[in-house]
């Protein structure tokens, strides 16, 4: 396939979500004035896992950007499963405190379905409280995970309604895949949802007006398997070895994407929307907690 002759639009979303964080400082100063209270998001860490203190670090440093109260709780990694659902029930009777973000992975002892289930729905500003899970996939108003509503911001600034495009979602976790199939769905895009497992994958993807990759495999989509004029957007974030050094890579070959219309980079694309749309659950959680109308 010669990739050569055009390049595709980059959908940058590091410039969107720091547009975004702006626009949800303004209106962090609007509720703070009516209401006298500051938004406040409260994240727990348990563990040293390098990349999630990181992670932990860039959401402290924008929830301060956007005006926010933020609480950090560490906790050594071989803290009892008891000790992390103590934590979570005071920060549900806290009134300080309206989004509440466990960073994943935990260590292995703990399970994180039962630390999940114990945030209350409403400071569920990660989304993945199965009431707000259920409340996504029959269609009624639900705090959404941060990275397919980034995604889905993405798409519709680029390419404005969505209804009648194709969408194959690759990927099928919790976290991205399903909440990102049912976000397409209600922008009325025709979904198929595909993973590792789907036969003939490649010829799948080649259906796709939109192509989400979100499988956490390194360049495992081809460019041979995006139709000319797609748009893609890279979910995953891999590190790999190049020589004696790492990059990071997405789970497309972007390299190879020279005939699509436009496709997010890694790093620079979907990235930094997870933030900023903790940022906007959290804002959206306080709003609904003090019967706040947006």
């Amino acid at each position: 396939m010669d990739i050569s002759a055009t390049q595709p639009v980059r959908i940058d979303g590091k410039a969107f979500a720091s547009r975004m964080t702006t626009r949800l400082g303004t209106e962090v100063v609007e509720v703070i004035t009516n209401t006298g209270h500051v938004p406040g998001l409260a994240v727990v860490l348990v563990g040293d896992d390098a990349a999630s203190q990181v992670y932990v670090r860039s959401k402290h440093r924008a929830t301060l950007t956007a005006g926010m109260r933020s609480f950090e709780y560490r906790l050594p990694s071989d803290s009892p499963e008891t000790s992390l659902l103590k934590l979570i029930s005071d920060l549900n009777a806290d009134p300080a405190v309206n989004g509440i973000l466990v960073q994943l992975p935990l260590p292995q002892h703990l399970d994180p379905a039962v630390v999940i289930e114990a945030i209350d729905p409403a400071k569920d500003v990660d989304g993945f409280h199965e009431i707000n899970a259920g409340r996504l996939a029959t269609g009624q108003d639900a705090l959404v995970p941060c990275t397919p509503l980034g995604c889905l911001m993405l798409l519709q600034d680029h390419l404005g309604d969505l209804s009648g495009l194709h969408a194959v979602v690759v990927g099928r976790s919790n976290i991205v895949g399903k909440p990102m199939a049912q976000l397409l769905l209600g922008a009325n895009c025709t979904v198929t949802l595909a993973h590792s497992r789907s036969r003939d994958l490649p010829s799948i993807c080649r259906t796709a007006d939109i192509l989400v990759a979100a499988v956490g495999r390194p360049e495992m989509i081809r460019g041979d398997w995006i139709q000319p004029g797609a748009t893609v957007i890279a979910v995953g974030i891999n590190r790999v070895s190049h020589g004696n050094q790492t990059r990071l890579v997405g789970d497309v070959a972007f390299d190879e994407t020279g005939h699509v219309a436009a496709v997010t980079p890694v790093p620079g694309g979907v990235g930094p929307m997870t933030i900023a749309c903790l940022l906007q659950n959290t804002l959206t959680a306080f709003r609904r907690q003090n019967g706040i109308t947006a």
